[in-house]
């Protein structure tokens, strides 16, 4: 496994409180990752820093073969270097129905004549039935969006990133507000995704991460506290000092 992206001594300041405070974190191509810690931690920080959002004291954070740094580029640069970013509240077309917010997401031209006379070509076709059958959703492509269920929802915003053909995926608590079977099979899909690819996870819940079965890095008052696998991470004691306040 290669390293497709490198924090390295990473500080962040925000009016004189240490958001991110010499933070480093690889992470492998392809590969999954949770990252995990108290609310506070700078687990959002972390991924803002990484998509360009926000540009931190010092550090660098180097990407792929060519060890780019990401650090001068602006927000669209990053994503067109393959890192696509889901929020917590699922951001869909709400009134366009499943196939068509997919077909928006399929890298395409984006000049405004392009997607003018942009035809739905047998390829962009079959991509988006290649993507729906990935997330679970082909039933569903003729749905409304607005139709469909929270966790549904999640899934196609995954499923219109993974359009974008991303080789970072940061996904934020994907497991908030979902059923137990919609968990199970947002599980699954991250698991699938992260074959080819590197996915990043952001997530509270414990029992989520037990499930992904993926190295764990645990972030506190914004460096890496402790990292590994999650039976390794909850017994060190920090660790269990944080969690638990104590």
């Amino acid at each position: 496994m290669s390293t497709l992206l490198e924090v390295s001594g990473v500080s962040v300041t925000f009016d004189g409180f240490r958001a991110i405070n010499n933070l480093s974190i690889q992470i492998g191509e392809p590969e999954l990752r949770a990252v995990i810690g108290p609310n506070g931690a700078g687990k959002t920080t972390f991924m803002d820093i990484i998509t360009g959002k926000t540009k931190p004291d010092e550090g660098r954070v180097l990407w792929g073969e060519k060890n780019l740094s990401l650090l001068g580029m602006s927000e669209s640069q990053i994503a067109r270097q393959g890192i696509g970013r889901k929020f917590q509240k699922p951001t869909v077309f709400e009134d366009q129905t499943v196939r068509e917010n997919l077909a928006m997401a399929l890298r395409n031209p984006r000049g405004p004549f392009e997607v003018l006379f942009y035809r739905k070509t047998a390829e962009g076709a079959a991509k988006i039935a290649e993507i729906a059958a990935e997330i679970g959703l082909t039933d569903a492509l003729p749905r409304r969006a607005g139709d469909l269920s929270h966790g549904q929802k999640q899934w196609l915003e995954i499923g219109m990133l993974l359009a974008q053909d991303p080789r970072l995926l940061l996904v934020d608590e994907p497991a908030a507000g979902m059923t137990p079977a919609e968990r199970e099979h947002t599980t699954d899909l991250l698991k699938r995704a992260a074959q080819t690819r590197a996915v990043v996870v952001v997530e509270h819940d414990m029992e989520f991460v037990r499930r992904l079965g993926c190295k764990v890095t645990v972030l506190h008052e914004g460096s890496v506290l402790a990292e590994g696998s999650l039976d390794h991470v909850t017994a060190n004691k920090d660790v269990i000092d944080v969690y638990l306040g104590r």
